[in-house]
């Protein structure tokens, strides 16, 4: 298995509050992309949101290949956008990319 940096983006269409945005980070806890080295190294946070509420969804995620890396990456976001209250018409995703790879290979 390989351990990704994946970003997922997206748009919060009404907005995001503070409240729903700590939330959103409590549950992105777990794919934290600080635990890789290239985490730690490039100060990724889990989630970036903009002035125009446009966000970034920056994930660590195993997998064997690269699809099933992006697949993984974009139910994790949708999931954890879930538990945050934000349903997917409030917050569509874009397509996933690959910004990092950590193997010991």
């Amino acid at each position: 298995m390989t351990t990704y940096v994946i970003t997922v983006p997206g748009t919060f269409t009404a907005g995001i509050e503070d409240e729903v945005r700590t939330r959103l980070n409590q549950a992105l806890r777990p794919a934290d992309p600080h635990r890789t080295r290239m985490g730690d190294a490039q100060d990724l946070d889990p989630l970036t949101v903009n002035d125009d509420d446009t966000f970034t969804i920056r994930m660590a995620v195993e997998a064997d290949s690269v699809p099933d890396a992006e697949e993984d990456a974009r139910r994790l976001a949708d999931s954890a956008l879930r538990a945050a209250g934000i349903d997917g018409s409030a917050a569509p995703l874009g397509p996933a990319v690959i910004t990092g790879i950590d193997s010991e290979l």
